[in-house]
C-alpha cells in the first residue's frame, strides 16, 4: 500500500512532515490527528521494540493502563482545573451518568492510585512499571504533523521507592536507558536541565534532537559542560553601566513610557533602568494574586521561571498568568509606563474586584545587584533618577526570573558562553518526589512501620515523535534517510523493468534469498518506469538499495548505500556478501 507524492503538502510546514506525507507514512484524518500507515508503524513497531529491550533490561515492568481517568483522582492531584479549564489540553467529557472523565495526556494519577491500593510495603519496593500506548492532548494549534499533535504513541514510565535515594540511583539508570535508546535509533541528541511543568518534580531532564525546526530553543555552554532548555537555564548576565550615585530626585518624563524612549532622551543604558511588570495569576484554589516583578531594563523575564517562583512562595499551583496592561488591569489609574518598584498597595485597595489586596513581589539578581538606577515615580509623566532599593522601600524576594540568551556567561565557568540549538524533545525524566503519593495518600509501611508516601520517578518518551525527528536531523533533497535500526525496511530491491525476464528472475532471487538471511527486505515490483522507482526509494529512505537492471543477463546487480550514495555493481554473490556484512556490523 505505497502511494507517494511528488507535491509538497500545502499544510505541512517542515521538511520531516513534508516527507511523512510525501512517502506515505502518514495520512491526515483532520487536524492533529494521522493515520500511521504501513510503513510508518514498521518504524513505530522498532522504536516500541528497542524502547523494551532497554527498559526491560533494566528491570522495569510493562502494563497497559486506562485512558479513561475519572475526574475525582486528578482533582485530588490539584491538576484537574489547570488541564481541563481556559486553554487546558485535556479532553474530557461526561458518560450517560453525569460523572466527569477526561482521556489521559499523561498517568501519573492513574499509577499513583494502583500503587497505593496494590504496593503495601517497603519490602515490595522498588518497582518500575511502564506502557506504550496513545496519549491525547487537545493542542491549540496542532501543527508539525507527529510533533505537536492530538493524538499519539508515547511510553511513559513510573518507579516507586522507600527513599530519596533511591529514587535518585533509579533516575541515573533511566538517564542511562535513554542514552542507549536513542543511540540504538541512530539518533543524535543533547540531554538538558528542563522545567518539570505541570508534571512537577525537583529535578527533570530533556533529551533532545538538534534539529533547526525544533520548537525548543536549548543553550549550550562553549565547553560543553552545560546544557539547558532556555525556560530552565541559569548563566551570568552580560555586565551593565554603573549609573553614578547622585542624590534620588524626579525628573519630568512625558511620553516616556517605554524603556528606549526613556533612555533616547535621558541619556541612558537599559542596564541603569530597573523595569517594572505588573501580572495577574490565577490560581488552583480560584484566587487572583496580582504579582509585581522588578527586572533590570535589557533582560527579557521568563515567564516559566516566573510562575515556578509564584507557586514555590504561595503553595499553590499557578492555572493562568497574564500580563497587565491599561485595558486589563480591572484597576483604576495604575500609572502603566511609570511604574516604579515602589508601587503601593493601596491602588489594589481601591478596585471592586475580588483579587488579593497586596502584591506578591519579586526582583531578579540583576536588577537586585544595581547600587543608583533609573525607575518610575508612580505618577503619569514622571521617573526617579539616581535611586536605590533603600529609597523606594527595600529590595524584594530575589528570584531569577529573567531569560537566559547566547552570549550569557556560563555559570560555572566564567570563561565559557552560551550558544544556541534548535531542539525537538523526545524524552524526559522527572525525579518527581513525593507530590503524587501525598495528593493521592498513596502510601507504604516502612522499615519502622510506620506509614509514608511513596517517593516516585517519571519517565516518558514520545514514540511517535522520536520517529519523525529521525527525519528531521536525516534526510536529503532526495528524501529521508532512515538510521538502519528503525527504517521501515533494510533493503529494497528494485526490478527496473519488470518486462525484463532476466532483470526479473535476479530481483526475485535475491529478494528470496535475503528473507532467507533474516534480512528486513522490500521488493519493488510494481509496473512503473524506473525512474518512478527509484525515486521512491530515495523519498520513503530505505538504508540499501538492490539494482536488478541492464547488467542482470551477466548476473550483476548495483548495491546502493542511501546515505553516501556511494554505488557498486557487483555479482550477485559479491554483493550478497558485502550487504549482508555491513547490515550486521550496524545491526
Amino acid at each position: 500500500m505505497l502511494v507517494t507524492l511528488r507535491d509538497i503538502p500545502a499544510d505541512a510546514e517542515i521538511t520531516s512532515h513534508q516527507l511523512l506525507v510525501r512517502g506515505g507514512f502518514i495520512k491526515r484524518v483532520t487536524s492533529g490527528i494521522y493515520a500511521y500507515m504501513p510503513l510508518m508503524w514498521r518504524v513505530l513497531k522498532k522504536i516500541t521494540s528497542i524502547v523494551q529491550e532497554e527498559l526491560d533490561a533494566k528491570g522495569c515492568l510493562e502494563t497497559l493502563l486506562p485512558q479513561l481517568h475519572p475526574a475525582e483522582i486528578w482533582e485530588q492531584s490539584g491538576r484537574w482545573n489547570g488541564y481541563t479549564a481556559g486553554e487546558g489540553i485535556m479532553f474530557h467529557l461526561k458518560d450517560r451518568q453525569g460523572r466527569e472523565l477526561g482521556l489521559g495526556p499523561t498517568h501519573e494519577e492513574v499509577i499513583t492510585k494502583i500503587a497505593g491500593e496494590t504496593l503495601q510495603s517497603y519490602k515490595q519496593l522498588p518497582v518500575t512499571i511502564y506502557q506504550i500506548q496513545t496519549k491525547f492532548r487537545d493542542e491549540i494549534r496542532p501543527r508539525f504533523g507527529l510533533m505537536r499533535s492530538r493524538e499519539f504513541i508515547m511510553k511513559d514510565a513510573y518507579s516507586f521507592h522507600s527513599n530519596e535515594e533511591d529514587l535518585k540511583s533509579k533516575y541515573l539508570e533511566m538517564n542511562e536507558a535513554y542514552t542507549n535508546i536513542f543511540k540504538r535509533c541512530g539518533l543524535t541528541t543533547v540531554s538538558v536541565d528542563a522545567d518539570s511543568g505541570a508534571i512537577g518534580g525537583a529535578e527533570s531532564k530533556e533529551f533532545m534532537v538538534t534539529a533547526d525546526a525544533g520548537e525548543d530553543l536549548i543553550l549550550i555552554s562553549t565547553d560543553n559542560n552545560y546544557a539547558a532548555n532556555q525556560e530552565k537555564a541559569v548563566s551570568i548576565a552580560c555586565k551593565g553601566k554603573s549609573l553614578p550615585k547622585e542624590t534620588s530626585k524626579m525628573i519630568e518624563t512625558q511620553g516616556q513610557s517605554t524603556i528606549n524612549k526613556l533612555c533616547d532622551k535621558q541619556d541612558l543604558d537599559p542596564t541603569q533602568v530597573v523595569k517594572v511588570i505588573l501580572f495577574l495569576a490565577l490560581l488552583e484554589d480560584n484566587s487572583y494574586q496580582p504579582i509585581l516583578i522588578s527586572i533590570r531594563g535589557d533582560q527579557e523575564l521568563n515567564e516559566v521561571k516566573l510562575t515556578n517562583e509564584i507557586a514555590i512562595h504561595l503553595k499553590k499551583n499557578v492555572i493562568d498568568l497574564k500580563t497587565l496592561s491599561n485595558e486589563e488591569s480591572g484597576v483604576n489609574q495604575l500609572p502603566f509606563g511609570y511604574i516604579g518598584p515602589d508601587l503601593n498597595d493601596s491602588f489594589l485597595e481601591k478596585s471592586n474586584n475580588h483579587w488579593n489586596k497586596s502584591f506578591l513581589r519579586f526582583v531578579d539578581h540583576t536588577a537586585a545587584t544595581l547600587e543608583s538606577f533609573a525607575c518610575g515615580a508612580n505618577k503619569i509623566n514622571y521617573h526617579k533618577i539616581y535611586t536605590n532599593w533603600q529609597s523606594v522601600g527595600g529590595l524584594p524576594k530575589i528570584v531569577d526570573i529573567r531569560k537566559a540568551v547566547a552570549g550569557d556567561t556560563a555559570q560555572h565557568n566564567k570563561n565559557a558562553k552560551l550558544v544556541e540549538k534548535r531542539g525537538i524533545e523526545i524524552g524526559h525524566i522527572f525525579q518527581l518526589g513525593r507530590k503524587y503519593s501525598k495528593s493521592l495518600n498513596a502510601l507504604f509501611t516502612n522499615e519502622s512501620g510506620l506509614q509514608e508516601p511513596f517517593w516516585m520517578g517519571c519517565y516518558g518518551i514520545g514514540i511517535s515523535r522520536l520517529a519523525q525527528a529521525a527525519i528531521e536531523q536525516n534526510h536529503d533533497k532526495d528524501g529521508i534517510i532512515w538510521p538502519l535500526a528503525i527504517a521501515p525496511f533494510e533493503v529494497v530491491v528494485v526490478i527496473a523493468n519488470m518486462k525484463d525476464q532476466n532483470q526479473r528472475a535476479l530481483g526475485e532471487e535475491i529478494y528470496e534469498d535475503l528473507l532467507k538471511e533474516k534480512i528486513d527486505v522490500l521488493i519493488d515490483d510494481r509496473e512503473e518506469r524506473a525512474g518512478v522507482k527509484f525515486k521512491d526509494a530515495d523519498l520513503i529512505g530505505i538504508p540499501w538499495k538492490l539494482i536488478a537492471g541492464r547488467d542482470s543477463a551477466e548476473g550483476k546487480i548495483e548495491l546502493i548505500n542511501r546515505q553516501t550514495k556511494n554505488s557498486k555493481l557487483l555479482p550477485y554473490k559479491e554483493a550478497r556478501k558485502e550487504l549482508i556484512s555491513e547490515i550486521s556490523k550496524s545491526r
